[in-house]
């Protein structure tokens, strides 16, 4: 049975206006769509616009052209429905990790025990439950991450954005964080639109793979993990499909030749 359809691109475009006032298209008529409980993710080279089609799809940007939809709706502004992890924790000194993770409820107006209640929820699925107390510089990096995506899945989103969100760790951290990713988001059942520039990761993490090029980005191809266990990263990494599939992607672009980065200044990462 096919699944419903959480986020959607059709046919977008955007074009922004650069320092001197010319027009740069970042975008170029983008078509996507992302299944229910579906982790899909994007790869390619810098500059390529996948950050933008994330500020899309949050509705942070309209598009020039072409229409962002969740859930079957319109992208007209923000909305409850997708929530955004960024690189950066952007966990606030002055919280503590508890009312950090609580804030995107309290935004949302939800009753002061409802949130605190889901977000110890979350805090100790995360192993965090005893730092919950504590300010964010006294947690390690990875401590930070998974506060972070605490506070991403607290509004209870239909689809989670993901802008490269390990990248900013050590590799071992990383492998740990992406565990905690995949079975938080199997075990939820959630829709994710992920950013990487680590192709074992988007093998590891995925269902899909899309593979955009350089600016204007556009969708050139479409990569199907036929792998088990996504709710378990190590466990794929393991398997040496990954390797065919991660060759794959390599070629398509073209990562060796030369060709990799745009040409000219970046616009939309």
């Amino acid at each position: 049975m096919a699944r419903a359809t959480r986020l959607e691109y059709r046919n977008v475009t955007m074009r922004f206006a650069d320092a001197a006032g010319r027009g740069v298209t970042a975008v170029a008529g983008v078509s996507l769509a992302v299944g229910d409980a579906e982790v899909v993710a994007l790869i390619g080279p810098s500059g390529c616009g996948k950050s933008t089609l994330l500020n899309i799809g949050a509705g942070l940007y309209a598009p020039s052209k072409g229409t962002a939809f969740v859930d079957g709706e319109p992208v007209e502004g923000p909305n409850a429905h997708v929530a955004f992890m960024l690189q950066k924790d952007l966990l606030l000194p002055w919280r503590t990790v508890v009312e950090n993770v609580m804030l995107g409820a309290e935004i949302h107006g939800q009753p002061r025990p409802q949130r605190r209640q889901r977000a110890q929820e979350l805090l100790d699925g995360f192993g965090l439950a005893e730092f919950a107390a504590r300010f964010p510089h006294q947690l390690s990096g990875g401590m930070r991450q998974r506060a972070a995506l605490a506070r991403t899945l607290a509004v209870d989103p239909s689809v989670l954005l993901l802008d490269e969100p390990f990248s900013a760790v050590d590799a071992q951290t990383r492998m740990v964080l992406q565990g905690d990713l995949a079975r938080t988001l199997t075990r939820a059942g959630k829709t994710a639109l992920l950013i990487t520039h680590d192709l074992t990761e988007a093998v590891t993490l995925a269902d899909r793979v899309f593979v955009m090029s350089a600016r204007p980005g556009r969708i050139v191809e479409e990569m199907t993990i036929d792998l088990p266990q996504r709710n378990d990263p190590l466990a794929r990494r393991r398997d040496p499909r990954v390797n065919d599939y991660v060759a794959r992607l390599m070629d398509r672009l073209h990562i060796g030749e030369g060709a990799l980065e745009p040409h000219g200044a970046e616009c939309g990462a």
